[in-house]
């Protein structure tokens, strides 16, 4: 059994991101592995691995438009069957 389940993947699109910010809110928010926060002030690509994809969603919402929206069952993978 993984320890968190949900390979979680999205664009933010917006004015004034931070990576680092948003990094740092991950690492005190969110229980989680694998997380790749990248970008520049307007675009943000995030790969998080959680067992809670939904806060993620939120978070990066409020911080701009989100598209590109992946959350994959890393658990269902495991066995063989499509994420």
């Amino acid at each position: 059994m993984l320890e968190f389940r949900y390979d979680t993947q999205l664009l933010i699109e917006g004015k004034g991101l931070d990576e680092d910010a948003i990094n740092d809110y991950f690492r005190e928010h969110f229980e989680g592995d694998c997380l790749l926060a990248v970008g520049d002030d307007e675009l943000i690509k995030i790969h998080f691995h959680t067992n809670k994809p939904w806060e993620v969603l939120e978070y990066c919402a409020s911080l701009g438009e989100i598209y590109d929206i992946v959350v994959e069952d890393m658990e269902r993978q495991s066995r063989g069957l499509e994420g």
